[in-house]
């Protein structure tokens, strides 16, 4: 017999995360949510929506440019060095059009 306590309570959260997210408006709440359930449940299925709606919600609510800058800035941190960035990077051209 399979046990599937840990599913049930991935679907559970994600229910709750899901209706904060789209019933209450509460974007705050459902980001903790889905965060909570990636790193409780990093296998599941409801672990992969959550990250989607994740990725969902900081579009909604960070600016392009600055989500754009944030990505390059992790990027460079990758290559290693303290070297910061010292000038502001424009984003694409499709990226300004829709802001």
């Amino acid at each position: 017999m399979r046990n599937d306590t840990g599913l049930t309570e991935a679907r559970r959260q994600y229910a709750a995360a899901h209706a904060a997210h789209y019933k209450t408006k509460d974007l705050r709440e459902a980001l903790e949510f889905y965060k909570g359930i990636v790193a409780a449940h990093p296998d599941t299925q409801e672990a992969g929506y959550s990250r989607s709606q994740i990725h969902n919600i900081i579009k909604e609510v960070v600016p392009e440019q600055e989500l754009f800058e944030a990505q390059v800035g992790m990027a460079m941190a990758h290559f290693g060095g303290d070297r910061q960035q010292e000038r502001r990077i424009p984003a694409p051209p499709m990226m300004e059009a829709r802001a």
